[in-house]
């Protein structure tokens, strides 16, 4: 529910665009019909609910090709972006799916009842922050690299689903390696700009729990496609779910919404506050009639 209530309206904000600004005005009652088929037990107004809050994120992801249309840019910030408009339509009709107690493609409710997680944080929150810190951080290769890789990484992994357990250690392999870009970036070039001792704090502990999540997916990967030891999807989920939903992807949205808010530099921080140009992720001007 973090994601669907806080993590998305968020990152919306940090988009910009009219249409966009719309939806975000909307959302709290989708977030509400999403929360309350979570909470209502399996069946028919359960599936209605989650269908209220599907039909949102489908809203949402045709934003995407309508985005890529007017500004004709494959710039990396844009792919990213692009990327996380539409994977929350994933985490809608998995939920569709879970709540129905309908094994979606074959998978297992308790796989269908992760992916709702999985794509709010690894697919939206991954790949607006990678797009916001390319941004910030500049065009250069890391970064670009970075805004890459997490919308291939998240993509390949999706596929691995489908393919077998290598395949998704090799998606694993691309999003870790761009997510721990991200890090490197945050903490490197993003970090040292913040305005005060809170964005500095939200800033560091995004990058380093980022390191630290990715690792244990990553560690996951490897034992599901080699047979080596490894923790199970339900401790993973606990520690690797938990820490990018908390540590990573809060921290990083709410830093981000105190960068491009100017906060006002504490009084007890040291040296000159500088403060890091991080408009919103440039929208085409609307077409008026």
């Amino acid at each position: 529910m973090l994601g669907m209530f806080v993590v998305i309206p968020m990152g919306l904000s940090l988009i910009g665009g009219r249409r966009l600004t719309r939806i975000r005005r909307r959302w709290p009652l989708a977030a509400l019909a999403g929360s309350a088929a979570l909470w209502l037990p399996r069946g028919p107004v359960a599936v209605l609910c989650a269908a209220g809050y599907t039909a949102a994120t489908l809203v949402l992801a045709a934003q995407a090709p309508r985005r890529l249309a007017r500004t004709r840019s494959l710039a990396p910030s844009e792919i990213a972006v692009l990327t996380a408009l539409a994977t929350p339509a994933v985490a809608g009709i998995a939920l569709v799916a879970e709540r129905a107690g309908h094994r979606l493609l074959g998978f297992d409710l308790d796989t269908l009842a992760l992916t709702v997680a999985h794509f709010h944080f690894a697919g939206f929150a991954a790949g607006l922050v990678a797009g916001l810190v390319c941004r910030g951080a500049g065009t250069g290769r890391v970064g670009r690299t970075a805004a890459y890789s997490v919308p291939a990484g998240t993509l390949l992994v999706l596929a691995g689903y489908f393919v077998n357990d290598w395949a998704e250690l090799a998606g694993a392999l691309v999003l870790t390696a761009g997510m721990w870009l991200v890090a490197l970036l945050t903490w490197r070039e993003l970090r040292p700009r913040g305005r005060d001792r809170t964005t500095r704090a939200l800033l560091g502990c995004s990058a380093v729990v980022l390191v630290a999540t990715m690792l244990l997916a990553l560690s996951w990967a490897v034992g599901e496609a080699t047979g080596l030891p490894h923790l199970s999807l339900g401790w993973t989920a606990a520690t690797h779910g938990l820490g990018n939903a908390l540590g990573f992807a809060l921290c990083a949205v709410v830093a981000q919404q105190r960068l491009r808010a100017g906060a006002s530099p504490s009084p007890s921080a040291r040296g000159p506050a500088r403060g890091l140009p991080v408009p919103a992720v440039p929208a085409p001007k609307e077409r008026t009639a």
